[in-house]
């Protein structure tokens, strides 16, 4: 069982981890490319550039050592000319030889540039490997010349040479390929790998407008073999879906029409016969037949043809409360004036749904409050409570099963069937929406509808 320490330590490295598909590809291929850059320059340091440097400062200070050796044996003028001569024309070095001289010790600088630095620590170095004379080091990293001193039985021997004599150049060369190379191949990976997760994110765009209840237009399967086959497994389930909707709602057009008609043949039949008890117990019986085809026809209807447009949902609702007010309840309506609360939808289908909602909490309370305002910036909050009886809250979710009642808190002489908590769920459920029961602030039941932008 793994300790809370290791549940954090895990729950703190998935935080960083990028949350998109093309974060986590690219990361899985800067890391290594990373890791060999990282590599390959400690190598690089350490096995080339170092040893280049120590033996360019071995050969430098052997070349010194050599004529400070060649003028102590021979301090005459010209002889010091020659070699003087001599040095600057084949080694690059401006020799200076004062006679009688002392070497005075400099104080110790802090070199600000850390490449001189190096450069002086190797080069010293190496200079007192081959000689045990006083000497001094003074490298200018901005003129990039490194001037020498040693100290000679008889005089100073001064030596001026630039920068390159001590170090190589192909560092910068090695370091600019490198990563310029890297970097050249880290854009080419971005724009490649944003071609391969293009068709993954139309793929999931139209899945969840398709989930919304709404239209997916110009979706075209594209991509890799695997992005294809789960494109054209997503344009095989629309089409089916769609297909079972256009042939239930044609199937129920063709049913309402059968049932209806012996219905109203027997209707016409009643009102032929005159009134008497009977006659009118036979009239409410076929009245009440009307409403539980009217209610399973609106549960099996579902969204039909009807196509998402964008939706005013405060009028809409305000159109629903001049209904269900004439049902004798008091309504109370509330919502932000300042906020933009317009969404696609279907406005039919929406408009069945908030008149099941409001109309059944009219039937059992005396008052009604109903508010609307934006939940977040991708969703809005639609909330309905009232001060009647109110569900059981382990019924709540059984409530939204087909044709069930709730007996012991709803009255069962109103006429309904069971069917407009499951039409409602089904319509905002078809808009890609989620809908909630919970216990009202008044005493009664509150209806929690958050939908999608």
């Amino acid at each position: 069982m793994e300790s809370p320490a290791e549940i954090g330590r895990k729950s703190w490295v998935k935080n960083l981890l990028p949350k998109t598909l093309l974060g986590r590809s690219l990361l899985i291929m800067i890391t290594p490319v990373f890791l060999i850059q990282v590599i390959s320059t400690f190598m690089f340091f350490d096995r080339h550039w170092n040893k280049m440097a120590t033996r360019l400062s071995y050969a430098v200070a052997g070349e010194l050592v050599l004529l400070g050796t060649l003028i102590e044996n021979n301090p005459k003028p010209e002889r010091v000319q020659a070699l003087t001569a001599l040095a600057g024309d084949k080694l690059g070095l401006i020799i200076n030889y004062e006679p009688a001289a002392i070497l005075e010790e400099k104080a110790e600088d802090k070199i600000s540039e850390r490449w001189a630095d190096y450069i002086a620590q190797t080069f010293t170095h190496e200079l007192s490997q081959q000689t045990s004379k006083k000497f001094t080091v003074d490298v200018d990293f901005e003129e990039k010349w490194v001037e020498v001193g040693i100290q000679l039985e008889k005089g100073v021997l001064r030596a001026s040479l630039p920068q390159r004599r001590l170090f190589t150049s192909t560092t910068y060369i090695f370091l600019l390929w490198v990563y310029g190379s890297s970097g050249v191949l880290l854009l080419i990976a971005v724009l490649f790998m944003r071609n391969q997760v293009r068709p993954i994110r139309k793929l999931a765009i139209a899945a969840e407008r398709f989930g919304k209840g709404r239209d997916v237009q110009n979706f075209k399967v594209e991509g890799a073999r695997e992005v294809r086959l789960a494109g054209q497994a997503f344009v095989d389930m629309r089409t089916r879906i769609q297909r079972q909707i256009q042939q239930r709602t044609a199937m129920l057009a063709g049913v309402s029409h059968d049932l209806r008609t012996p219905l109203t043949r027997m209707k016409l039949q009643l009102a032929l016969l005159g009134d008497s008890p009977d006659i009118d117990a036979m009239k409410g019986d076929i009245d009440e037949m009307e409403k539980m085809i009217d209610g399973y026809l609106n549960f099996v209807r579902g969204e039909g043809n009807e196509t998402p447009e964008i939706t005013n949902l405060v009028d809409l609702i305000q159109s629903v409360i001049i209904a269900a007010k004439r049902q004798g309840c008091e309504i109370n309506f509330s919502s932000d004036k300042n906020e933009t609360l317009t969404i696609p939808l279907r406005p039919l289908a929406m408009k069945r749904c908030l008149t099941n909602l409001i109309g059944n909490a009219a039937k059992y309370a005396k008052t009604v409050w109903i508010s609307i305002g934006n939940l977040e910036k991708e969703s809005v909050l639609i909330q309905i409570e009232d001060d009647g009886p109110g569900i059981p809250e382990e019924q709540h979710e059984d409530v939204f099963r087909p044709f069930y009642r709730v007996d012991s808190s709803r009255n069962t002489q109103t006429g309904g069937v069971g069917l407009g908590l499951p039409i409602a769920r089904d319509i905002v459920h078809a808009h890609g929406g989620v809908i909630d029961l919970s216990r009202s602030r008044h005493g009664g039941l509150a209806v929690k509808i958050i939908l999608p932008r």
